[in-house]
């Protein structure tokens, strides 16, 4: 779900050679979700191989990816651990919401209603092991670094922002300024144009600082963590009925410390314990990050077994070849 934010913050349009030559850590579920929901066909279902096996997380990470490498963009892409308890009881109800999205689609594929059927497999998408450990392998093949998470990959690679290992953090999301990454970088992993109720849009990767964002709204981190838990967060998804951005802002402001804007408030829900668990999410500390060429031969050997074509095949190695633009940059 994320952070709901957004319309607070300041952003910045980049393209991608704003980025070449700079470490990035990629919140992987975040970019596999995007893959496994918007690659697909046109009745809603995923590409898949001849063994109904999904393959559109690698018809993503094998398109897209290797353009970034291209531009001699440096990627890590970091993994979610155990989640933490807080965000149990939100799991379960996303679970429930895509069981009931899963039985209209099968209603209007019984009805041959491709447009809700387009509309409904969005929203049962499911990341699991299967994809998950076969999304590693193939990305470890182009080279990158993977680094699994103790528990939220976005506080992982936030806290490897912070420590200037990487530049910035990937993610659709807004959390990783929640934790305090100075710089997030969104629609860097999306398609470029995108149909949206019917229209097509133009993406552009947008580059999120920190400091910008609190120079902004003349706050500090600890007055956005208490506007971001009065919108709601994966730990109280609702937030408090009747407050938007907006609102919380002003409240913020108004009662400049969190123990006075709760007090004031009495939220139906235990505040501290989810703005401990944002300061006290664990985090790996000793990680190794070294990008090597990519293992052609594992690359084939992965994509073939999917059944991918010969061409396309042919496409992506042309594009990691090394003396490409911005690759032979990266590689230590």
């Amino acid at each position: 779900m994320g952070i709901a934010i957004s319309s607070l913050i300041p952003k910045k349009e980049i393209s991608l050679t704003d980025l070449c030559g700079k470490s990035l850590a990629v919140d992987s579920s975040n970019v596999l979700y995007q893959f496994l929901s918007s690659i697909r066909q046109s009745d809603g279902t995923p590409l898949m191989d001849s063994k109904q096996r999904v393959t559109s997380h690698l018809m993503g990470l094998s398109t897209r990816i290797p353009k970034l490498m291209s531009e001699g963009i440096k990627l890590c892409f970091i993994f979610d651990g155990k989640p933490p308890a807080l965000k149990f009881k939100e799991s379960q109800i996303r679970e429930e919401r895509k069981v009931i999205a899963e039985s209209r689609f099968k209603k209007a594929m019984s009805k041959r209603d491709v447009d809700s059927m387009l509309k409904y497999s969005k929203q049962f998408t499911r990341l699991n092991k299967s994809i998950t450990e076969e999304s590693k392998k193939f990305i470890e093949a182009l080279g990158l670094p993977v680094i699994q998470a103790p528990s939220e990959a976005e506080a992982q690679a936030s806290f490897m922002a912070k420590q200037r290992d990487v530049y910035g953090v990937v993610s659709q999301d807004t959390d990783s300024l929640i934790y305090s990454a100075p710089r997030l970088i969104r629609n860097l992993t999306i398609s470029p144009r995108r149909k949206v109720k019917g229209i097509y849009t133009t993406n552009h990767p947008e580059l999120i600082e920190l400091k910008t964002v609190l120079d902004n709204l003349k706050i500090n981190r600890e007055q956005l963590l208490a506007i971001s838990i009065l919108v709601g967060t994966d730990y109280n998804p609702k937030g408090v009925k009747g407050i938007g951005p907006k609102k919380a802002l002003k409240l913020v402001k108004e009662h400049r410390t969190p123990n006075k804007i709760f007090s004031e408030i009495n939220p139906p829900f235990d505040w501290k314990s989810i703005s401990s668990t944002f300061k006290n999410m664990p985090v790996l500390k000793k990680y190794n990050l070294k990008w090597s060429e990519p293992n052609i031969s594992k690359i084939v050997d992965i994509l073939s077994s999917h059944d991918f074509s010969e061409n396309n095949i042919n496409r992506l190695i042309e594009k990691l070849d090394s003396k490409e633009k911005g690759l032979s940059n990266w590689v230590n």
